[in-house]
């Protein structure tokens, strides 16, 4: 099978590793990919924003499969031109992606599906946001409606900042505050049938203890070995089928990864947000536990036929994932620093490039993904730190607390 991976970040690194260990894929496209990918298959430049360069990409390399990775592409239609041209896709359409292009319209498809989620306003005004602030109170939870790279959202006890973040985005969502610890549950689909992946759990503030700003995660832990044995079940029946289906209801069946961030509230199971991708940095200690074939996954899943898919396997033990970040992440990045010890086995590219000498340089806020493994979580956190320990980046830092006691 040959399988075109659209990306160039550690999600669709860490994709690239599982795919290239499929026996069924015997050729790997990454497009536009990143230096450690180049390891694993071929790079091709691209614009992966752009549906037409895509689709075209995809027929001239005569892809089996195409797998979207990055959410931008997904919500400018790049896998409903794919589709187009009579090639499978992994990913769902510009339509179906809305769940995580727009805030307001998950709400309005959870709200359908009777689906358990914080209560929220949709504001547009200086006004609106005023009131629905006052309306829930501290924590104030301040999302922009639209993509964000995941550092859309602030949760703060300052109204005055909630109030400059809401009035920076063309539309918000203002949410009450969910209390208890989130988790993370990718879902893949076929439009119909849907299979869990291990729950994880992400840290999203930059600093040790939850401090600083949000950020697009600085590391994460899978399985949850706290976690009531039956919440995966629970997060099926409650949360992804029903949304699934009333997607399906709508005309837009969701052809891909529906992403599950969920608060353990005081009341119960809660939406905090949903995707339509894959994540960082969860799915790094994920996939690096997967025994089960990936692209055969995808595949069916893009052919609808994963309900002929055998039970998943995954291998014992537990993962972990510490992000090593740029200097100023995630407000003002410093970028074009050498990078050294990224050639670590368990270590997965984010924001890398080679300069005109070849040399590993930092690109992006978060630049590598330090997964270890191990018997227990414990030992995973280990590992993992030892990783991020052996990279060698100027005034690049990383949280020590991810998976801490667990």
């Amino acid at each position: 099978m040959r399988v075109l991976l659209i990306g160039s970040g550690g999600r669709e690194h860490a994709l690239a590793e599982a795919l290239a260990a499929d026996e069924s894929v015997d050729t790997l496209i990454c497009a536009p990919g990143n230096p450690g990918m180049a390891r694993l298959g071929e790079c091709v430049r691209v614009n992966a924003n752009d549906p037409a360069a895509v689709a075209s990409l995809a027929v001239t390399s005569a892809a089996d499969l195409v797998i979207v990775g990055p959410e931008a592409p997904l919500v400018a239609g790049v896998a409903d031109a794919v589709r187009a041209k009579g090639v499978p896709v992994y990913g769902p359409s510009r339509e179906a992606a809305r769940i995580e292009g727009s805030k307001a319209f998950a709400k309005e498809v959870m709200a359908a599906a009777n689906v358990p989620t914080a209560a929220a306003r949709a504001c547009r005004s200086r006004e609106e946001i005023e009131a629905a602030l006052d309306e829930f109170g501290a924590p104030y939870v301040v999302k922009d409606d639209g993509l964000a790279a995941g550092k859309g959202v602030i949760v703060t006890e300052d109204r005055e900042a909630a109030l400059v973040h809401g009035l920076e985005c063309e539309r918000v969502v203002v949410e009450e505050y969910l209390d208890g610890p989130e988790v993370s549950l990718f879902v893949v689909s076929d439009g119909e049938a849907a299979r869990p992946l291990l729950p994880a759990q992400d840290f999203k503030r930059v600093g040790d203890g939850g401090s600083g700003p949000n950020t697009g995660g600085m590391g994460a832990y899978t399985p949850l070995p706290w976690a009531p044995d039956d919440l995966v079940a629970q997060i099926m029946t409650t949360v992804a089928e029903p949304t699934l289906a009333e997607l399906a209801r709508r005309g837009t069946p969701f052809v891909g990864t529906l992403y599950c961030g969920l608060a353990l509230t005081s009341k119960g199971l809660k939406v905090v947000e949903f995707n339509a991708r894959f994540g960082d940095p969860e799915i790094q200690p994920i996939l690096s536990l997967l025994e089960s074939p990936l692209g055969e996954l995808l595949y069916a899943a893009a052919t609808g036929r994963l309900a002929d898919f055998g039970t998943l396997w995954w291998r014992e033990g537990a993962a972990v994932c510490v992000v090593v970040a740029n200097e100023g992440y995630p407000e003002s990045t410093v970028t074009g620093r050498p990078i050294y010890g990224a050639d670590q086995e368990g270590v997965l590219h984010a924001g890398t490039a080679l300069d005109a000498a070849g040399q590993l340089i930092a690109t992006g806020g978060r630049v590598l993904n330090c997964v270890g493994t191990g018997a227990s979580v414990a030992q995973a956190r280990q590992e993992a730190y030892a990783l991020a320990e052996g990279v060698k980046l100027e005034g690049g830092h990383f949280r020590r607390d991810i998976a801490a006691g667990i």
